[in-house]
């Protein structure tokens, strides 16, 4: 029926009427439709404008009776006011989709609230065994879930009651029958085709079990479910999962998430999900329905599937990926760099054009439809809708961003292992070493015979045998690849027996597998890591988890920018209190992860051994600052809000020389008169020492040694500063004295660090007669090298004369010697500052000194060399005479021996 002339409508719904079939037969058989149109198109509709609608149409009747007229009614007007507002009025594809889940929300709540009262009027409230209430959770999935619901969808949803009992009514009925009879109604208010219409088809298909399960389970039903039948696709599922009506959702997401989000990098996620869309894929070619475009090729669904992968493979490390909406997720990856920006502008405009065009679709006919029309007029109207004035123009524009999509999605979920690799037959047939070493010589390998024994053992091993075959087949992809990488690298043997070693300890970690699988550039990367340094393999091998750096997008050449990765780790940590096992295991994976892009850009050679010193002291510092108001809070009687507690690092980490595997030499000192704080101090020690030191799951942060404290092993593991400074004064051995030119403030309250730093120079400074200090520095020496001294014919780097300790006694001697005279000398500026600097001042030869300096310099490096490759710092004698000299020179000048 056309319009009535006599009663023109306003211009907008008279244009969109000409898109929509729908929108013409609701304003024809609904009379107040048109005016209701015209007062509300001038603004997004909101919830309070719906509510406001239903609450007209409530009256005295019976909430029950009157809820379907005034729910579908309700429908009909925003749709309506969406397909006028879209189609217009220009309103942005963000007001369509979250105007619709609101409705979608609203709908829910009210047809829940009405129906659950005339259910409690007649049973009573349902409650626990204890007494306490129970409530129905009404779950969104999808798109709902995502606030992304578009203008004809069905709605994904899943009931969930917490705790098992019976009504308290005079008629008592069973929890379970209680819900379940609510979840049917509530299905039916929303369902239900009437002479309105329906307001939502409901989908419970996504439940525990699918159709074939109860239609609604119990907090203790879903979690079982999860552990023991839970489904590679459901997690996918459930990442949008959002409670729509009831109050104890944060339940309910402690039960979710460890479902959803692996603690670990599950890279097996892309198996999964490429399998799945396989499934997805088969069934629209089989209803032929290339032309779909939500699940055809390019289609919604794949820039949804590669946003959601990420979160199933990252999220359980990084909580900012535990997010519902599609676009929200991409911005994420952008940021993270897992995502270059260009990808994901491509793929954000992609999925814009798809969802205007799936809801042109859609507003024809209100009906739920992702294909392309039929019929050429259709097709021409819907291009028209798109502002296209043709079917070839929209095509063309389609055909792009789906190409686009395409290519997005491919190099994500792309199987590089389908490929045939020259060497699969020779890992087939690993069995028989005598047939695979010829080809391993061809290779490169020089002890090929070895080589294969070694490979015949793990084909032949129990590890590999008893793999289960989806493990067993990532295993066998990977093989080839690492015997041809490894052939690449100098030391190709080295490089394999490694590689070999960090394959078989991560072969029942399949997410790593899959990693290496999924992208096979790494395997190059960790073949030239690893033949590089024995110390990266082992490391690695320790913390397979770092693979995952080696696929980062980060600037390899970037200087570490500390102070936002401090402000970033500790706001990670803050949320996750107070979770102490999870925030100790963050820490340790955040530092793993920082010393590993350290130790890439080393053996790169981008980094001297000062620089590299500097960076992994600096990275030490942050945790033990992070550490401290962690610990602090889970002291019980704590009693302040902050500790007046500090930490000062003596040794490698004092003199800012802090190497890969170093220990933390470490003091812990306190000023707070309040009767409490020995005790409490004293227990915030022992916890953060615990803090540093544990191995969890995740490895362990260092190594401490507290032995440096007022009065060693037998002292409080933490000191008043007072205490100190008078242990110092009056108790301390010159070799305590020696200690303290290296020591420093390392964390913890600032005006503690400067009290020490006066205590320190205070000590430095005291007058000392030359030659009984001399005498002390002397004997402790000889004492140390006494106890080092070994039969090896190599030069120790560290303990044999003339080398680096030599310099640090000479150094310490000189500062607490002069340091009276001489202020400057205090100052903690490292070994070869202060040689410097001496000079400078005259006690020492100015060309000697920097010989001197630049044997220490050389001997560091050297000894770095050797711990990479994890070997004892000891080195040919002929390799090190001329460092030594002006070390040996140095040393007759100040001591005369």
């Amino acid at each position: 029926m056309p319009p009535d002339d006599s009663a023109p409508l306003a211009a907008p719904i008279a244009q969109a009427r000409r898109f929509s079939r729908y929108l013409s037969r609701m304003l024809d058989c609904n009379a107040w439709l048109a005016p209701q149109l015209d007062t509300s198109i001038a603004a997004p509709l909101g919830s309070d404008a719906m509510a406001a609608f239903i609450a007209a149409r409530q009256g005295t009747d019976d909430p029950a009776l009157a809820l379907r007229p005034a729910l579908r009614k309700l429908r009909t007007w925003v749709l309506c006011h969406l397909i006028v507002r879209d189609l217009a009025c220009g309103a942005p594809l963000a007001e369509v989709t979250e105007t619709m889940t609101t409705l979608a929300e609203l709908t829910v709540r009210h047809a829940h609230d009405v129906l659950h009262a005339a259910l409690v009027e007649r049973y009573g409230q349902p409650l626990s065994p204890t007494g306490w209430e129970q409530e129905l959770l009404v779950i969104g999935m999808g798109k709902l879930g995502g606030r992304e619901l578009n203008v004809s969808s069905d709605i994904d949803l899943i009931f969930i009651y917490p705790e098992d009992g019976d009504t308290g009514g005079r008629k008592v009925i069973s929890n379970f029958e209680f819900f379940e009879r609510l979840g049917k109604q509530l299905i039916q208010a929303l369902a239900e085709i009437t002479e309105h219409g329906q307001v939502f088809r409901v989908d419970m298909r996504l439940r525990p079990n699918g159709d074939s399960g109860p239609l609604v389970a119990s907090f203790d039903m879903l979690e079982n479910y999860f552990i023991t039948q839970g489904r590679e696709w459901e997690r996918y599922a459930w990442i949008k999962a959002r409670v729509l009506a009831g109050e104890r959702w944060h339940e309910l997401e402690q039960i979710a998430r460890p479902f959803v989000f692996r603690k670990y990098l599950d890279f097996g996620a892309i198996n999964a999900m490429r399998e799945l869309h396989a499934q997805i894929r088969r069934e629209v070619s089989r209803r032929d329905r290339i032309h779909n475009v939500k699940l055809g090729p390019g289609g919604i669904r794949e820039i949804e599937f590669i946003a959601q992968v990420f979160q199933l493979i990252r999220g359980g490390r990084d909580s900012g990926l535990q997010i519902r909406p599609t676009l929200k997720v991409l911005g994420a990856l952008a940021e993270r760099g897992i995502l270059s920006a260009e990808a994901v502008a491509e793929l954000g405009e992609a999925y814009a054009f798809l969802r205007r065009l799936e809801h042109r679709l859609q507003y024809l006919d209100d009906a739920q439809t992702h294909d392309l029309p039929a019929s050429a007029e259709d097709r021409l109207l819907i291009a028209q809708a798109m502002s296209f004035p043709d079917e070839a123009g929209l095509m063309e524009t389609l055909e792009r961003h789906r190409a686009a999509v395409s290519r997005h999605f491919d190099s994500v979920f792309g199987d590089p292992s389908e490929e045939d690799h020259s060497l699969d037959a020779t890992w087939a047939q690993a069995a028989d070493p005598e047939a695979v070493a010829p080809v391993l010589a061809g290779l490169g390998y020089r002890d090929a015979a070895a080589a294969a024994e070694r490979l015949a053992v793990i084909h032949a091993g129990p590890r590999y045998q008893q793999m289960p075959n989806n493990i067993r087949s990532r295993f066998d992809a990977l093989m080839p690849r690492v015997l041809e990488a490894a052939a690449t690298t100098p030391n190709a043997d080295e490089t394999l027996a490694r590689c070999l070693d960090l394959l078989e300890a991560i072969s029942r970690r399949g997410a790593y597998l899959a990693l290496l699988q999924q992208y096979p550039h790494a395997i190059g990367r960790v073949a030239d890591l690893v033949g590089a340094s024995r110390w990266a393999a082992q490391y690695l091998t320790r913390h397979p988890i770092l693979l995952d750096e080696l696929l980062d997008v980060h600037d390899p050449d970037a200087t570490p920018d500390w102070v936002r990765f401090r402000r970033e780790l500790a706001r990670e940590l803050d949320a996750l209190e107070p979770d102490m096992e999870r925030q100790m295991d963050v820490m340790r994976e955040q530092h793993h992860a920082q010393v590993f892009r350290l130790l890439t850009r080393d053996i790169a050679g981008q980094l001297t051994v000062e620089k590299l010193a500097d960076h992994l002291s600096a990275l030490a510092d942050i945790m033990l600052d992070l550490s401290l108001p962690l610990c602090w809070r889970k002291i019980r009687n704590r009693h302040r809000e902050d500790p007046k507690f500090a930490v000062i690092s003596y040794g490698k980490l004092g003199g800012k020389e802090l190497g890969y595997a170093s220990d933390l030499d470490i003091v812990y000192l306190y000023d707070d008169e309040a009767p409490e704080a020995p005790e409490n101090y004293c227990r915030l020690a022992q916890r953060t020492n615990t803090w540093l030191s544990s191995q969890t799951a995740a490895g362990q942060l260092f190594d401490t040694d507290l032995r440096l404290r007022p009065n060693g092993e037998s002292g409080l593991i933490a000191c008043s500063l007072e205490a100190f400074r008078k242990y110092q004064l009056e108790n301390a051995w010159v070799w305590e004295h020696q200690a303290l030119t290296r020591a420093r403030f390392s964390a913890g309250a600032p005006e503690i660090g400067e009290a020490f730093e006066r205590t320190r120079i205070e000590i430095l400074r005291l007058p000392r007669e030359l030659d009984v200090l001399r005498a002390e520095v002397l004997a402790m020496r000889r004492k140390m090298r006494d106890s080092h001294a070994g039969k090896s014919d190599l030069f120790d780097l560290k303990h044999d004369r003339g080398g680096l300790i030599d310099v640090e006694f000479m150094i310490q001697y000189l500062v607490l010697g002069h340091a009276h005279a001489h202020p400057s000398l205090t100052g903690n500026l490292g070994n070869i500052a202060l040689l410097h600097m001496a000079a400078g001042l005259g006690l020492i030869p100015d060309g000697l000194a920097a010989a001197c300096a630049d044997s220490y310099r050389t001997l560091r490096a050297l000894q770095h060399r050797q711990r990479l490759n994890d070997r004892p710092s000891r080195v040919a004698p002929g390799e090190v005479e001329a460092l030594r000299a002006p070390v040996q020179a140095l040393w007759r000048d100040v001591f005369g021996e």
